[in-house]
């Protein structure tokens, strides 16, 4: 009996060891997101020290503004959409709600738009990105609501798909 007892007690200590591990990822995650959220404003609002001349020059690298009319406003335009694609993108990541794949339809439209703003070969910003947002909706907004109608049946009308099977016949 007396190994049975040092057994549990030794599978005892290696679960609470893991959920100590598994917390303590949790809690370095959490406090990663919980920095880069706090962090946001200064990141958008660091454009204020990119310069308003047509180069940029630093000791780490040499950027020439070419579609734009100075380094400045590039920065503004590049950092207004990127900050909210780095929350959506955490949002996404953390999210535990059912619905959290909708999440990807403005993900998508800050992609396409920051893409629009790298190109240099650009002619209009913000105003084709509808029409390369149609196919990734008619993929994320069915799937949702199959979610929706799957838990809706299971949570509120509580039918069970499990007695629906078809008979079998049975060889003999």
């Amino acid at each position: 009996m007396k190994t049975t007892h040092t057994k549990q007690k030794k599978e005892s200590i290696k679960e609470n060891f893991k959920d100590q591990v598994k917390n303590s990822k949790n809690i370095y995650i959490g406090t990663l997101v919980a920095i880069i959220i706090a962090i946001t404003p200064y990141i958008y609002y660091s454009y204020e020290s990119v310069p308003k001349t047509k180069v940029w020059q630093t000791f780490l690298f040499e950027f020439e503004s070419t579609g734009y009319e100075n380094a400045n406003d590039f920065a503004w335009l590049f950092l207004g959409k990127f900050v909210p694609w780095l929350l959506l993108i955490l949002w996404f990541l953390t999210c535990r709600n059912w619905w959290y794949h909708v999440i990807l339809i403005p993900v998508a439209m800050y992609s396409f738009q920051l893409s629009t703003i790298i190109n240099d070969d650009f002619k209009y910003v913000d105003e084709v990105e509808i029409y390369w947002m149609i196919p990734i909706m008619m993929i994320i907004v069915p799937i949702v609501y199959l979610i929706r109608i799957k838990l809706f049946d299971k949570l509120v009308l509580a039918v069970s798909y499990t007695h629906l099977t078809l008979p079998t016949k049975r060889i003999v």
